[in-house]
This record gives structure tokens, C-alpha cells and sequence, in this order.
């Protein structure tokens, strides 16, 4: 197919005029947009359409092409849908040849010594990862060898467009020029959110800016639009993409770093169960473009460093692991950041001695309340371990067993640290598990988990021992 792409055109009168009947610029008027975390977005374009009375057929160039047709909805003073079609087959020197298959065109060679043009009819036999042609009864290859060729084609075919159209056939009550809105669901636009949280430790606090980060994957550019982003995946039925059309994976992230949801509402204006995103100026998403808009910044949040390790169920190790390095603050009204938080990403960065910036790790969010807690993992923690070993298993009957588990937790920081410590696979939703004995006291978190907040000093370590009772 690459042979194909390198073809030159030259166009044909017919070809020409056909050209020169297409309006430049941009056909869309005044465009909305809703994205959603999905990718699903839905576009609102009205456009200013002087209508005549009866049924005619109208064309909405410059729409998505990666619309969905069968969501399309037309909405106009006195107009009624009798038919629609979306044409994506798009005008391409490969779209061209393609369609050329079976019909007779004209080769124009060049020499490249003598610069003399030779022209040949030949019958297109075939375009599939290269070009077969019938030449006077000689069958030839079309070859990509870098010698000067190109095509004059008869015509251009009927159902190859320039862009993306949506036609449309209206039966229209009465004459005159109308506002017409265009509604319909497309699939490759996509956004996400970014963080950057600048921590100072002496102070105990963060500053944070969020972004939204907009991805637009297609070929269709959307020029001062009114953006809104949705925090939220609505249900969808599963779509089959057309082929040749790219649609973008959507962005999940993993629901990491809550460690408890908030209760408090936002003061975001909400589309059903969803926040919304608004961006304040009308802004155009160009195609095959990422731009970032910020949404977020807050200034000396209360923020703490602390250390946390998760042990499995069982988990006994002849070496001590590194205790994860966390951020711990909170989305509150009332000392933390104040809002709710879309999915996306959160970067934290330390000053050096010199007071530059300096990066310390990342990780991800998922949709969070406001007046949640959150803890984010930046990294592993050089200086402080944590070995877990399992001293004793005994069986009490058939599905009773008690376990004793030692945790030794090491320091090298010159200052004490906490570390919460978190034993995962205890399976409380039984309500027969028991902690028998603990020389900390823990809280039970969740159905499964119990968490210790385990001191250790500087320089040294402490020795948490747990006794449970469980049914295996």
C-alpha cells in the first residue's frame, strides 16, 4: 500500500471542478462538547442553515469521523428527518486507487535523463499492498522505485468525500434561515487528570495544581468550543468500530492511594451521579492534539511523609523488604484541597538543598470525594525494612488454626518514623476471627485487613508480635 500513498495526482477537469466546489474553512458552527472519562464525547454543533420549504437533502461537512451515526439527533424549527447517511469513506491517493480498481487510467512517466513525459492507458486489476495494472495486455506491477510517477484519473468517484460528511434529507414546513443543532455521540477525544504536588516537609504541607490533559486522536479539528468534561463513564453498549477508524482505549486508572471516601459534596455543578469539569474559556482542540488546561490550584495543604508496608497472609521472609515511602492529606473542605478529584495521576516533587524541585515518584487516583483521605505511594523507603515471619502455626480442629506472626521493623533515619503496618487476608466477614493477643493494639480496617501504627525510634527497631485465631 505504501507504493500507493507515493502517487502523484493530477487532477482531470472533471476532478477540478469537483475541487473547486468544496467551500473552504471550517463548516462547524457554534460547538459544545461533553467528554466523558470514557472517551465518549458528545458534540453539539449549531449551525445557521437557510432552509427551503419541502424535502431537501443537506450536508453537514466537518463532523467527527468517528461519529455514531446511529445516535445523530436533529433538532430545527418546523424540520423533520426522512434520511440520513454518513459518507467516511475519506478522499486519499489510496482511497483513489482503490476505487479505480476495474477502470481504465492514464500513466505519465517521466525520464529522469531527458525529462520527456510518456503517457499510458492502463486498467486498474487490483490495490491490495500494491498495484496491478493491465498495460496494452502486459500485466505490470506498480513499483514504489522512486522514479517520477503519477495518475490522471477519469473522474473522482461519487462517495469519496474531502471530510467527514453527514447528509441529511429534511423536510422543512416553511422557508428561511434557522438555527439547526447537530447532536451525536463520537468516540476519540479522551481527557484525563494530571496533578503536580510540590511537598515541603518542614512545613508539613503541599501545593498542588491540577490539569486536565485532552486528547484528540482524530483527523477532525472542533475550533472555539464550549468544553466540559464529565467525571464519569456512563453505561454504554459495546460499539464496533468502523474499520479504518481509530478509537482510543479508554483511561481507567487503578483506584489506588483512598484510604477512606469523603462525605462532603463539592461545589461543582453535577451532570446526574457525575461532576462536572467545565473549562472556563472557549478553547479549540486541534487534530491529533494533547493540550493541558489547568482546573486546580492550591496552595499550603496540609500534607505528612509516612511509611506503610502490606504483608499477605502467611507472607514469611529470610530478608526485611523496604516499607513503602506515602504522601498522606487530604480533598476536605477544611484543611486539604478542597474539591473533588477526577482519576488521574499524581506527581510529587521535593525542593533539593539548593531549592530546585526534585522528583520523587507517582502514582494513581481514581475518582475521589471531597473530604476524603488519601495516601499516595512515591516509592520504596531506603532506610526503613520491615522483615515479616510466621514463628508458629498450629491447628485447633479441622478448620480452626492459630497463628503467631512476627514483624520486625528497622530504621536507619537519624529521626523516629511510624509505619503503618497493614496484614492483609484475615477473612474478618467469617465474624469468627480473633486476635488472641497483639503488643500493639491494631484497628481492623475493611473485611479483611488489620492495621497497626507501629513507632520505631531512630537508629533502631521495634518487634510487633500478633497471635490470631482463623478458620484456615
Amino acid at each position: 500500500m505504501r507504493g500507493l500513498m507515493m502517487l502523484a495526482l493530477v487532477a482531470v477537469p472533471g476532478m477540478a471542478s469537483a475541487q473547486t466546489a468544496l467551500p473552504g474553512g471550517n463548516a462547524q458552527g457554534d460547538v459544545a462538547l461533553t467528554i466523558y472519562s470514557d472517551g465518549t464525547t458528545l458534540v453539539q454543533d449549531t449551525r445557521q442553515l437557510n432552509l427551503p420549504s419541502g424535502v431537501t437533502r443537506q450536508e453537514f461537512r466537518d463532523v467527527s469521523e468517528n461519529i455514531r451515526p446511529e445516535t445523530v439527533r436533529l433538532s430545527a424549527d418546523a424540520v423533520e428527518i426522512v434520511e440520513q447517511n454518513f459518507d467516511y469513506d475519506l478522499l486519499s491517493p489510496a482511497a483513489l486507487m482503490q476505487k479505480a480498481v476495474g477502470q481504465t487510467i492514464t500513466l505519465v512517466r517521466t525520464n529522469p535523463g531527458t525529462g520527456v513525459e510518456t503517457r499510458e492507458q492502463a486498467r486498474v486489476l487490483a490495490a491490495n499492498n500494491g498495484v496491478v495494472l493491465d498495460i496494452g495486455g502486459r500485466i505490470e506491477v506498480l513499483r514504489d522505485d522512486g522514479l517520477p510517477v503519477r495518475v490522471i484519473y477519469p473522474s473522482l468517484p461519487p462517495n469519496l468525500r474531502a471530510r467527514p460528511t453527514l447528509s441529511v434529507t429534511l423536510d422543512s414546513a416553511r422557508n428561511g434561515t434557522r438555527p439547526v443543532t447537530l447532536s451525536y455521540l463520537s468516540n476519540g477525544l479522551g481527557w484525563r487528570a494530571d496533578y503536580v504536588a510540590l511537598f515541603d516537609e518542614a512545613k508539613g504541607a503541599i501545593d498542588v495544581q491540577g490539569w486536565i490533559t485532552l486528547n484528540n486522536s482524530g483527523a477532525t479539528a472542533f475550533p472555539d468550543a464550549d468544553i466540559v468534561m464529565v467525571a464519569g463513564v456512563p453505561a454504554t453498549v459495546g460499539q464496533q468500530p468502523r474499520p479504518g477508524i481509530r478509537r482510543p482505549m479508554p483511561v481507567r486508572p487503578q483506584q489506588g492511594g483512598l484510604v477512606q471516601a469523603g462525605t462532603e459534596t463539592a461545589d461543582r455543578a453535577q451532570l446526574g451521579d457525575f461532576y462536572l469539569y467545565p473549562i472556563e474559556r472557549r478553547t479549540t482542540v486541534a487534530a491529533n492534539q494533547q493540550k493541558q488546561l489547568s482546573f486546580l490550584n492550591v496552595a499550603a495543604v496540609p500534607a505528612q511523609r509516612g511509611y506503610q508496608f502490606r504483608a499477605n497472609w502467611l507472607q514469611s521472609q529470610d530478608e526485611p523488604t523496604s516499607a513503602s515511602t506515602v504522601l498522606n492529606f487530604s480533598s476536605s473542605r477544611s484543611g486539604g484541597l478542597g474539591d473533588a478529584l477526577p482519576a488521574g495521576t499524581v506527581r510529587v516533587y521535593v525542593r533539593d538543598a539548593q531549592g530546585q524541585p526534585q522528583f520523587i515518584g507517582e502514582n494513581t487516583i481514581g475518582h475521589t470525594p471531597m473530604g476524603s483521605a488519601l495516601s499516595i505511594r512515591t516509592g520504596d523507603a531506603f532506610d526503613v525494612r520491615v522483615r515479616p515471619v510466621v514463628e508458629n502455626r498450629e491447628r485447633l480442629s479441622d478448620d480452626r488454626w492459630r497463628t503467631t506472626q512476627r514483624y520486625t521493623l528497622t530504621n536507619a533515619r537519624s529521626e523516629p518514623v511510624t509505619v503503618e503496618l497493614i496484614q492483609d487476608g484475615l477473612y474478618w466477614r467469617w465474624a469468627d476471627t480473633r486476635v488472641v493477643s497483639e503488643t500493639l493494639e491494631g484497628e481492623q480496617r475493611g473485611a479483611d485487613s488489620r492495621v497497626w501504627q507501629v513507632p520505631v525510634p531512630a537508629n533502631g527497631e521495634t518487634v510487633l508480635t500478633v497471635v490470631t485465631e482463623t478458620r484456615y
